[in-house]
Formats: structure tokens, C-alpha cells, sequence
């Protein structure tokens, strides 16, 4: 059974940062790309960053150079390093099991809220 369970959100202030851990089991980590996704109040979901197996990121343009997605394999976990945060940050964060390219597992998210 494919679980993902996050961790680390909370509440800081603009300026501030969080760490988010997203620890998994129940699938091959390590062959797996993951994703980190946010959903904020009234708005769609949409992806954040992205990880391949290889250890490769890609970053949504309005967290590059603020965020920083990692993995490590031995630990079936994939963390989300968040500086600088932001008002606009706010939201509903969710890690992702991917699979051609696109999310196929979620965890069940955690909050972030940066205040101003």
C-alpha cells in the first residue's frame, strides 16, 4: 500500500522558513520522481517542485531561488526546503508519488500559513 505522509508546515512570518519532510513506503522510492504541490483557498492546486529519480529539480517560477526540493533514498523521503517565505505562500502543501510525469499518489497535505 503506497503511503506519503508530510510533515513541518506551521504557522511563520513573511521572511521566514519551514522544512517540509513527506516520508513514504509501500513503492520503489528510489526509481520514483516526486513532486511537492500547494493548494491555496479558492485556487487550483499546482505544482510547486519537482524531483526526478536522479536527483534533478524543477521549480514553478514563482519559488525559484526560495525553494529547494531534495531526496534522500535511503530514507524513502523527499523534503521541501522553503526560505524567504512569502503571504502568497499560504496554502495546503502535498507531496506526490509521480508516474509519467504527472502525480499518482498524495499524501494527505500539511498547512503552511505565512503571515504578513
Amino acid at each position: 500500500q503506497v503511503r506519503l505522509v508530510e510533515s513541518g508546515g506551521g504557522l511563520v512570518q513573511a521572511g521566514g522558513s519551514l522544512r517540509l519532510s513527506c516520508a513514504t513506503s509501500g513503492f520503489i522510492f528510489n526509481i520514483n520522481e516526486m513532486g511537492w504541490y500547494r493548494q491555496a483557498p479558492g485556487k487550483q492546486r499546482e505544482v510547486v517542485a519537482v524531483i526526478t529519480r536522479f536527483g534533478t529539480p524543477n521549480y514553478a517560477d514563482s519559488v525559484k531561488g526560495r525553494f529547494t526540493i531534495s531526496r534522500d533514498n535511503a530514507k524513502n523521503t523527499v523534503y521541501l526546503q522553503m526560505n524567504d517565505l512569502r503571504p502568497e505562500d499560504t496554502a495546503v502543501y502535498s507531496c506526490s508519488r509521480q508516474t509519467g510525469g504527472a502525480p499518482r499518489n498524495w499524501g494527505q497535505g500539511t498547512q503552511v500559513t505565512v503571515s504578513s
